[in-house]
């Protein structure tokens, strides 16, 4: 009897041995042409060439997968600390971002590409921004934030604005020292600096809604979030249909007696929305005469740090809220498209707090919260907004250089640099 030929137990092409072969289909990710390929095995042939190409992917391919695309979409995941913890003792923590595909990215002036976008048709022509400057450090326990506004004039605020098309119309800073004898809350539950705060921002409201008036694209800069007292009162008291998008890792929706902290940068949309009564509170009681926020007016992006009665008011009131969760399940295109829809034809107002990112890419801020927007995520609502042709005001808030948790020379520089790219989003900057 003629013995049956084995089959051949080599592959002919481009792959001269069973490593290199399975290697090559676990390298593709290809089960199917993996079985197919096998058949010209024998049975013992065909065991071991599924063995390497099991133990290939496992322990080679995937964890490099692993190392680089993978580690880098789930970056949102990591702050700074941990990615310092991740990094062997004498790699730079600069590196290390780098390694995650957070550098070389083109920032500051160099990116500002001029297109058209539309203009809202409540602004006058030619358009004009009005820049204020917001230096307050009261509403929250660290110094710092008063820099914000200095460090992005300097970094090439009005040059980028000017490059967009825009006229720039300089207001400065505002001097919010001349208040520091206002009276403070002795209510229940706690406000701290309440009457610094409260006056600082009459004082702000007032240049706002002077601003608005004249048709000037608003832009504030800060200083901490409580200075949202002042541009939203300022904006509602001219537009008050204007419809709001809170950009932050947090609602702010606390009052006097549910703060847990009392720093009134939690508080702006408590008082602005009517939840706690103005003339009880030292420097607030001008409040009582803006135009009220409805909750159908305001809508969240980026929230996944929320107090237990901010979550009750935000349920009861039905305030539309996109945490993280919405952004991981719908991904941001889908989740501003919502959010925009909501929004509707009204005009709007954007109060984006830099901690809304992670604080992988934004370091220097004061209330950091893991698990934040991405670099492309943070721009992305940027220009989503933008295009709508319906913004009239903006705030960009919380940048803090004196904090550097992590003691990274650099935290500074990409803080202020991130800040600087969004709001050139935000006044209509694109990458095409």
């Amino acid at each position: 009897k003629k013995k049956k030929k084995k089959k051949p137990d080599t592959v002919t092409g481009a792959c001269n041995t069973k490593t290199q072969f399975a290697c090559a289909l676990a390298t593709r990710l290809d089960p199917a042409a993996l079985c197919i390929a096998s058949l010209n095995f024998s049975a013992p042939a065909r065991k071991k060439l599924w063995q390497r190409a099991v133990f290939f992917f496992f322990f080679q391919f995937f964890p490099r997968v692993m190392s680089t695309s993978v580690l880098l979409r789930s970056s949102r995941a990591l702050s700074t600390c941990t990615a310092r913890r991740s990094a062997t003792p004498t790699l730079p923590l600069s590196d290390v971002r780098a390694g995650l595909g957070l550098g070389g990215i083109r920032m500051g002036l160099e990116a500002i590409h001029r297109v058209q976008t539309p203009t809202p048709s409540f602004l006058t022509k030619p358009k004009t921004a009005a820049i204020i400057g917001a230096p307050m450090i009261y509403g929250q326990p660290f110094g710092g934030t008063d820099l914000g506004p200095k460090l992005l004039r300097e970094r090439g605020l009005h040059k980028a604005l000017t490059k967009l098309g825009w006229r720039v119309e300089e207001q400065g800073d505002l001097n919010f020292e001349t208040h520091t004898n206002a009276g403070e809350y002795v209510g229940p539950g706690s406000c701290k600096s309440s009457g610094i705060v409260g006056s600082g921002n009459l004082k702000l409201k007032e240049t706002v809604q002077k601003c608005a008036e004249r048709g000037h694209f608003v832009l504030t800069i800060g200083g901490d979030h409580s200075i949202a007292l002042g541009t939203l009162a300022g904006i509602m008291s001219v537009r008050p249909d204007t419809g709001i998008i809170w950009v932050d890792a947090h609602a702010d929706l606390n009052t006097p007696e549910t703060s847990t902290s009392g720093n009134m940068h939690g508080m702006p949309l408590g008082f602005m929305m009517g939840l706690t009564d103005c003339n009880l509170v030292p420097g607030c009681e001008w409040l009582a005469k803006v135009p009220k926020i409805r909750p159908e007016q305001l809508v969240y992006v980026g929230l996944r740090d929320i107090d237990k009665d901010e979550r009750q008011f935000i349920h009861k009131l039905g305030i539309h809220a996109y945490t993280m969760y919405h952004v991981d399940k719908y991904g941001i295109g889908k989740t501003m498209e919502m959010l925009l829809d909501h929004m509707g034809n009204r005009p709007l107002h954007v109060s984006y707090d830099i901690d809304a990112c992670d604080p992988v890419i934004a370091p220097s801020t004061g209330t950091r919260v893991r698990g934040g927007l991405s670099f492309r995520e943070a721009h992305y609502i940027a220009e989503a907004v933008a295009e709508t042709g319906r913004l009239g005001s903006l705030d960009m808030v919380e940048v803090n250089p004196k904090l550097d948790l992590d003691q990274d020379n650099n935290a500074e520089d990409e803080t202020v640099d991130l800040s600087l790219a969004i709001l050139a989003d935000l006044m209509g900057n694109r990458i095409l």
